[in-house]
């Protein structure tokens, strides 16, 4: 039952009373799972927030899983704010593992679900149908019977399948940012100007295969039509292909109709056209940049749901420490850690290699506030010293002091609650996307330490902020600092423009953004100039590190033969640079200073070379490392340059 302060106001918070008879006047709720710490029923809250349409949108996304995966469900409005429960009643008890997998799964599409309840098997409990609201009103069932609740029939197997469902389609999501990444070099234009991606084209995955058969039922159709269009880009298809089938494709429906309040109505050839551009070019897009894992290794999942799960804890234990984060470097220090998390799950192990030039620009810090950075982190034991530099290469850090992650091989989990199939890779894809988006946010001009920046700390406190109202005592807790504190960031950022008070709390503003707050500052382009100045001195290291190698070859070749400056070796040499010969004086002795030079003005800190192939969904395609200066076609490799970077890796330079 409810607690009420001394001036009788109900509190959001309840004591365990076991109830009598007749249920109480203030409001009560019951626990999810039994004693032993299995669930007997879900409840999936959606949370108004100030934004009555968000629950109604993510209702109709969940609603649509669950009739697809056959589960009865009970849709209550919990109270006077909009908000939903979605209560689902269960025949057999389900784990606790299973069920946090599920609930994160479905966060990350319904992005106004409430984790807590479904996060705890010891206190999660939420207010059954009848219960009144602390703000007035009782939770009232809208949809679906009680006997959902009464007389439970859905089976443990049924929601381990609802969990595939869903690790199925996290990889899929649209991103819900429209300001994505974009493509370090041009992407090629059809005749019709549209992009798409070089290669063969081959048929769809089976995922977008089956989406682009199947008419949208309960599920939002743009998220369909999502999983079609990326399955397309990835396979090498182009506009004019998706385009030919919008017609008579079941899962284009979101092309042909748009959602009015009395169903989907039929769209003007003009707007289905655009509403196929827009989407087709983001798609493709998406899928250039995007780090989508699609294969048939065998051990991926079991390696994704490892680190995924240690990542989880560090970033638990992270946040339960918020006020670490606030005083002195520490700012930086949770960018850093941050940054080292993300590298892990992409490399998928605990232990990676990170220089911190690097890291300094990913987190959007300096180089020397990296290195200080992982020093504090490695000292307070959040991180270890794993290798140290060694030629070219970078120090390894291991995000891993204790070897948590050699030491239990798997999770211990019985056999009769195995771990659905996909829900590592899809755990760790939602890790990736949440840990990215606020480093993104973070790393930005306007967040720089010196003024008139903002400064590291009121850098991380926007990055956890979002269209969702929050409130100064949240946004106080998450950050670690104190309330007069915060409220003096808010301040800043609020006379910034970038985020701006509402009754029910701060949300990021939609008529300024961070980029033209920098412009306003006068500090836009540090961060660039910043990776400038580090990508000269990447390849001016690189460059007197590649002529030691030379230097000390036991059969080096004569220096009148080394391949000059732009020239190609097939198989190259110890030694080898896309330079040629490092610069020397008269006296022999090398030249820095010249090689800055040569670095910094003729090649502007890049080699100019193309990298040997990245696979891409299985196709190998070219990845410049140079920043166009025109917005040129893209040279694919032809061949004999596939062979000879597959067998041999030679790499193109000129």
């Amino acid at each position: 039952m409810a607690v009420a302060d001394a001036y009788g106001t109900v509190l959001n918070r309840y004591l365990d009373r076991e109830l009598r008879d007749r249920p109480p006047e203030r409001p009560w709720a019951m626990y999810l799972a039994g004693t032993d710490q299995r669930f007997r029923f879900l409840a999936f809250d959606l949370d108004a927030h100030g934004d009555a349409a968000a629950p109604l949108r993510d209702l109709d996304v969940l609603a649509g899983h669950l009739v697809d995966a056959g589960i009865p469900f009970l849709v209550c409005e919990s109270g006077p704010a909009g908000g939903r429960h979605v209560w689902v009643g269960l025949a057999e008890s389900v784990d606790a593992a299973t069920v946090a997998t599920l609930n994160r799964l479905v966060k990350h599409l319904c992005p106004s679900l409430d984790l807590s309840p479904l996060s705890n098997p010891v206190t999660g409990c939420v207010r059954p149908p009848g219960a009144p609201h602390r703000d007035g009103g009782v939770s009232t069932p809208l949809t679906g019977a009680l006997d959902v609740l009464t007389a439970p029939q859905t089976p443990a197997a049924a929601i381990r399948g609802l969990v595939t469902r869903l690790a199925a389609l996290v990889d899929d999501t649209e991103p819900a940012d429209t300001e994505q990444e974009r493509p370090s070099g041009p992407l090629p234009v059809d005749q019709h100007r549209r992009l798409y991606l070089p290669g063969r084209r081959r048929e769809l995955p089976a995922v977008s295969a089956a989406a682009l058969r199947e008419l949208p039922a309960g599920a939002d159709a743009s998220a369909q039509l999502w999983r079609v269009l990326i399955g397309a880009a990835s396979a090498r298809w182009h506009h004019a292909d998706v385009a030919a089938l919008v017609d008579d494709a079941e899962g284009l429906e979101h092309v042909r109709t748009r959602t009015t309040p009395r169903g989907r109505t039929p769209r003007p050839r003009r707007e289905q056209a655009a509403v196929l551009a827009r989407q087709w070019d983001k798609a493709v897009r998406y899928v250039a940049t995007s780090s989508r894992q699609i294969g048939d290794d065998p051990t991926f999942d079991r390696r994704a749901d490892r680190i995924a799960a240690h990542v989880r804890d560090v970033q638990e234990h992270a946040d339960a420490a918020a006020g670490r984060w606030t005083r002195g470097g520490g700012p930086a220090d949770r960018r850093i850690l941050d940054v080292l998390c993300v590298i892990a799950l992409h490399a998928l192990r605990g232990t990676v290699e990170a220089d911190t030039r690097r890291l300094a620009l990913l987190a959007g810090v300096g180089r020397e506030t990296a290195r200080t950075a992982l020093l504090r982190l490695a000292e307070d034991g959040w991180i270890a010293h794993a290798a140290a530099a060694e030629g070219p290469r970078g120090a390894q850090w291991t995000i891993d002091p204790r070897n948590v992650l050699h030491s239990t091989p798997d999770h211990a989990r019985s056999q009769a609650d195995p771990r659905p199939p996909g829900a590592g890779a899809a755990e760790r894809t939602q890790l990736l996307a949440t840990i990215t988006a606020r480093m993104t946010d973070a790393a930005h001009d306007l967040f720089t330490s010196t003024r008139p920046a903002l400064g590291h700390l009121a850098g991380n406190i926007y990055a956890r902020t979002d269209h969702s109202p929050a409130t100064l005592d949240d946004l106080a807790r998450t950050i670690g600092a104190g309330l007069v504190r915060t409220a003096r960031l808010l301040d800043r950022l609020a006379y910034a423009g970038i985020i701006e008070p509402t009754p029910a709390g701060w949300v990021r503003s939609s008529r300024s953004t961070v980029d033209a707050a920098a412009e306003r500052f006068a500090i836009a382009g540090r961060l660039d100039a910043r990776a400038a100045r580090y990508r000269v001195e990447r390849e001016v290291w690189a460059w007197w590190k590649a002529e030691e190698t030379w230097m000390h070859a036991p059969r080096r070749s004569d220096a009148s033969r080394r391949p000059g400056r732009g020239q190609l070796s097939l198989v190259p040499e110890d030694g080898t640079h896309a330079y040629g010969p490092h610069p020397r004086h008269k006296d022999g002795r090398l030249n820095f200073a010249e090689a800055r030079r040569v670095v910094e003005h003729e090649r502007a800190g890049t080699a100019a070379r193309e990298s040997a192939p990245e696979s891409v969904d299985g196709d190998l395609r070219s990845s410049n490392s140079v920043e166009p200066v025109a917005a040129a076609e893209p040279v694919e490799l032809d061949d004999t340059d596939l062979m000879l970077a597959r067998l041999l890796g030679a790499v193109r330079i000129a």
